[in-house]
């Protein structure tokens, strides 16, 4: 049995929808270069979710947030591509006029269509890629939601540091958390973060009726000193930021230092021991 590795884009596309109108869209099946045969695929749409604050996904669970699961049709749900080459997969979506305000999530999921090769070998892909829809219908839109938490570490024995924050969604539609992460050395005030190719911005989406918990790490760094991280979240209206300095230092230098802590103790206990006979003695 051969193997084809494939992609597909964009990973995510935002939708203002209105009732009883119609959209086009389209997403990007691509069969790489180094493809051992053509790639037939199939496509098809699932509601989307998220399970937990870590944002496990769900393609299965319908809900009152994943309706426009009937409302998209696709117009070529399986085909052929050759290797070094893409096709276009294009779906409509037919608004009813009683659609419900506020936010409509579906994943439009693309697989192996599972065919048999010249050579009579089966052809198949071990994993199944998802193109998220994040569709907004207009009417009653209800914006509401926090910073739960913003949070840098004071030590780390090793990099990658692990930066995080908790953000709630009380509303009824998805949210953009806009994150700006700055990190310098204490000492020489250089950057180091944002780079010449990274922004020190990226920003996270936040799913209706959701807590959401965001990790983000930083490795590039010095293995051992005093770096200094800043964290800005902008969220729902809000702005928070935290700054802290951070040790980095090495489990391996604070075992060294505790063994000469603890000699340099030991010594000091054996050299009063010592004197302490001698004058008791005299």
């Amino acid at each position: 049995m051969e193997y084809n590795a494939f992609a597909i884009m964009p990973m995510g596309q935002v939708f203002d929808l209105e009732p009883g109108k119609t959209y086009s869209g389209k997403i990007t099946v691509v069969n790489p270069a180094d493809a051992t045969s053509n790639f037939y695929y199939k496509s098809s749409i699932a509601p989307y979710s998220v399970i937990g604050d870590d944002y496990t996904a769900d393609l299965t669970t319908k809900y009152d947030r994943s309706l426009i699961t009937d409302w998209i049709t696709i117009s070529n749900p399986t085909g052929e591509i050759s290797p070094n080459s893409s096709k276009d997969v294009i779906f409509t979506i037919t608004v009813p006029e009683d659609a419900p305000a506020g936010g409509q999530y579906a994943a439009i999921t693309v697989s192996s269509d599972n065919r048999q090769t010249e050579n009579g070998a089966m052809v198949q892909n071990v994993f199944e890629m998802a193109s998220i829809i994040y569709a907004r219908v207009a009417g009653e839109i209800t914006h509401k939601g926090n910073i739960i938490k913003n949070e840098i570490p004071g030590f780390s024995s090793v990099a990658p540091i692990s930066v995080g924050a908790v953000i709630s969604n009380d509303g009824n539609v998805h949210e953009n958390a806009i994150f700006s992460l700055k990190v310098s050395d204490v000492f020489s005030g250089k950057v180091i973060l944002p780079t010449d190719e990274d922004s020190g911005r990226y920003n996270e989406i936040i799913m209706p009726g959701t807590t959401r918990q965001i990790v983000r790490n930083i490795s590039d760094l010095p293995t051992m000193g005093i770096i200094r991280v800043s964290q800005t979240i902008y969220y729902n209206g809000e702005t928070s930021t935290v700054e802290k300095d951070i040790l980095i230092c090495p489990i391996w230098f604070i075992a060294l230092l505790s063994l000469l802590i603890i000699s340099i103790i030991t010594s000091i206990i054996i050299f009063f021991k010592k004197h302490g006979k001698k004058l008791h003695h005299i």
